[in-house]
């Protein structure tokens, strides 16, 4: 099976990766997250990505560009229900490219994560992979957490703090003045 997976970064998709190749299936990466802010924010995840891909022998296909505007536009009426947006277009995307490019499934490492909405993701790309024709892939990946984690601190990985966008910089910065404040002086 021939497999593109959606990839938010090098710490999240290494042991999907792993996982998916001991089960016989090819990947290659599909970096596209027009979520992600600053700049300086994308190009440190992308660089990772590609340094990885490159150690893993991985393809990696780079697709769509750091676009601060249309992400802020798509998001600014609705700031609270963002992540639907965002698991939407990046699925959509993904979807999308593997059906075009004859990838007989497509997949996303965002489904490891503890701290995403795993229903919302798969709900998300089922939908595009229904309409695009491609089989959405799907696989628990959140067991493997720590372990992913581990290989990119082992790996000396750059290693993210907040899942990408913006305002959810701004909920990891509030939050920690808020426990800040709490704290007994």
């Amino acid at each position: 099976m021939n497999t593109l997976m959606h990839i938010c970064c090098a710490p999240c998709a290494n042991q999907p990766i792993a996982q998916l190749r001991e089960e016989g299936t090819s990947v290659t990466g599909f970096w596209f997250n027009p979520n992600i802010h600053p700049y300086t924010e994308y190009q440190a995840r992308k660089r990772t990505l590609e340094d990885y891909s490159r150690e893993a022998g991985m393809k990696l296909i780079i697709g769509g560009t750091y676009d601060l505007r249309p992400f802020i536009t798509a998001v600014a009426g609705n700031i609270d229900g963002r992540c639907s947006y965002c698991y939407r277009v990046r699925m959509e995307e993904t979807a999308k490219y593997a059906a075009e490019n004859g990838f007989d499934s497509f997949t996303t490492s965002l489904l490891i994560s503890p701290y995403q909405n795993h229903e919302g993701i798969a709900a998300a790309a089922r939908e595009a992979g229904e309409r695009y024709g491609v089989t959405f892939l799907y696989r628990d990946f959140r067991p493997l957490f720590q372990a992913g984690q581990e290989f990119a601190r082992e790996h000396g990985f750059y290693m993210q703090k907040y899942c990408g966008c913006i305002f959810s910089e701004e909920d990891r910065y509030m939050a920690a003045k808020r426990k800040k404040k709490s704290r007994p002086q």
